[in-house]
């Protein structure tokens, strides 16, 4: 009779597990009884190579059926063949599941090479924007210092008239392997860091690095209609990737100054316009300032309430990609003076005596109601 265990049970799920089930139990169990988490525990080591000799079996749909059907007879001795009844090849399967859990860039050495390209790292740059140099867009120069390829020994790292060596370590790999327990992993090399390459003799310029830090000025066209935090992406102009990887972007982030009466809302405009009580009463035509410096003439029409908006088409800010354009409003506020003449005074006096309005709190609309409920 087979000693080993139902794999099943190993797993801990039932017969008829779905293959997500499967592949979450086996997790779990691999987490828990890794090697690296339980150094020397022996039977940490074999609990986990039990749960990977049960996952190799049943995450395979015909392995699976065979078993299912025949039980450990089904799959040959001990599962899958190989050393000790379980075969080693397994783990270039597992990668997708444990690759990124221990933090082994090439998990079971699934993934070999020899120098790898390094992408430069991206760049951030905070440019100030007055208000309406955002509405209407603008161009500016920039001036970025970044990592630049070597043009003394043209990213290479090494001196002129010499080049870089294999790393006798990983032999041009860049990657080491370690035996631990029953299975394999590879690593950075530490001697080359990965570049699977020495350098003996050093540029003079860039210290072995291959690159160098240059002010370099770039022209930027900022659209208009962009807002206070926008990010504008241009590619490739970050810093110069290693062993001839390309280079990172730069992200330019708008920083955009409030304007001294003017508030934005999306593409819209909103400012606020004093006028008197003979304009509110009477009507009046007045001129609204615009954001293109020119003026807008408003009518107001005659017994305007204090905090009235108005809509002014096309005076707003420029929608992004697009050459239409949001709208102003304008709110008026009613201006109560608070020194008079003596003739004012008259003349409001005898108003006064025309007028028949009750200080009584005045009635809210229903909408007005509604609103309130629900806010």
């Amino acid at each position: 009779m087979n000693g080993k265990r139902d794999y099943y049970e190993v797993l801990g799920v039932s017969r008829n597990a779905s293959e997500q089930e499967i592949k979450s139990a086996y997790r779990k169990l691999a987490l828990q009884y890794h090697p690296d988490r339980n150094p020397g525990n022996k039977e940490a080591e074999e609990k986990f190579k039990e749960a990977a000799e049960a996952y190799s079996v049943v995450s395979d749909p015909q392995k699976r059926a065979a078993y299912d059907r025949f039980g450990h007879a089904g799959v040959g001795a001990g599962g899958a063949g190989g050393f000790g009844g379980f075969d080693p090849n397994v783990f270039a399967d597992f990668s997708d599941i444990l690759g990124d859990i221990f933090g082994f860039g090439d998990f079971f050495g699934s993934r070999r090479g020899g120098s790898r390209a390094q992408r430069g790292a991206d760049l951030r740059y905070d440019l100030d924007l007055r208000f309406e140099e955002a509405a209407f867009g603008k161009s500016v120069k920039l001036k970025v210092p970044r990592h630049e390829s070597c043009g003394e020994c043209s990213g290479t790292g090494a001196q002129k008239g010499s080049a870089p060596s294999t790393c006798q370590t990983c032999n041009g790999y860049g990657q080491v392997r370690f035996q631990q327990g029953f299975f394999s992993i590879t690593r950075t090399c530490s001697q080359c860091h990965g570049t699977g390459k020495i350098i003996k003799n050093r540029c003079a310029v860039c210290h072995g690095d291959g690159r160098i830090v240059r002010e370099k000025t770039l022209e930027l066209k900022i659209p208009a209609g962009v807002d206070d935090g926008s990010k504008l992406r241009v590619t490739g102009e970050g810093d110069a990737g290693g062993q001839g990887g390309p280079s990172g972007d730069l992200y330019v982030v708008l920083n955009v100054q409030e304007h001294e009466f003017f508030d934005r809302r999306e593409h819209d405009l909103y400012c606020h316009i004093p006028v008197t009580f003979p304009q509110a009463a009477l009507g009046a035509e007045i001129n609204v300032p615009t954001l293109d410096g020119d003026e807008e003439k408003l009518s107001v029409p005659a017994g305007t309430q204090t905090a009235s908006t108005f809509r002014i088409k096309g005076r707003g800010i420029s929608k992004r990609g697009g050459s239409a354009r949001g709208d102003l409003y304008v709110t008026v506020d009613v201006v109560v003076p608070t020194k008079l003449s003596r003739e004012q005074k008259d003349l409001l006096g005898k108003l006064a005596l025309t007028t028949d309005t009750e200080n009584k709190p005045i009635q809210k609309k229903i909408l007005e109601k509604v609103k309130e409920i629900f806010s």
